[in-house]
């Protein structure tokens, strides 16, 4: 559950709210005609020395409400899918799916957030505007091993995408996830984020069969 746990960290650095409220309403403004976006990725991650640890690639694709499909393609094939109600992640090397209710995840990744409007959930975060684009730091009392998150977009109007992610963990690694080739607000098929576990793998049901 290694690679799962990493991959939350990384999710689970994507947005939420005030102590600047304006900034924070900025962002949620930004977001929300971000209908859907869909691109690739290339990631690099960096210890707190600076030093290179790891480079990887992928695709990503979001859809309000509630849907993700973050697929990584290098150097490990994993897979985390939400349809809005149940989120998957499959580890194709450990031949292991795991089940979760998408709405207890909220907390833990809160990239879910990129598609939602919830007050609540914003309310546990620091949003302020930076020279790129925004910064997103959790509040006093949120537990988190996300120290910051860096977010920036390109385009302009309602044809904005993000354009990169940096997330910075509690012990000064850094995450760095750059978009292209992205598409906004072009219709995606509901079978994106639909997922079907393959025969034979193993298969960890966390969802209470919900």
């Amino acid at each position: 559950m290694k690679k799962f746990n990493a991959l939350l960290l990384v999710l689970g650095s994507v947005l939420a709210a005030p102590s600047f409220a304006d900034d924070s309403q900025a962002l949620q403004d930004r977001l929300a005609t971000l209908k859907s976006f869909k691109a690739q990725f290339a990631q690099k991650v960096t210890d707190k020395e600076g030093q290179a640890v790891m480079q990887g690639e992928g695709t990503i694709a979001l859809q309000q409400p509630m849907m993700i499909r973050w697929q990584q393609t290098n150097p490990d094939d994993t897979l985390f899918v939400s349809n809005g109600d149940k989120t998957y992640y499959f580890d194709s090397f450990a031949e292991q799916v795991t089940i979760m209710k998408t709405s207890s995840l909220i907390d833990s990744t809160p990239f879910v957030l990129l598609t939602s409007k919830d007050p609540g959930k914003w309310e546990k975060y620091s949003v302020l505007a930076t020279n790129t684009g925004f910064s997103v730091t959790p509040n006093k009392g949120v537990e988190s091993q996300v120290e910051q998150l860096d977010i920036a977009f390109s385009g302009a109007g309602n044809e904005q995408a993000l354009a990169k992610l940096v997330v910075t963990d509690n012990s000064g690694q850094l995450s760095s996830f750059t978009f292209n080739n992205a598409q906004v607000n072009t219709p995606l098929d509901q079978s994106t984020f639909e997922f079907t576990p393959p025969e034979g793998v193993e298969i960890d049901d966390q969802s209470n069969g919900e």
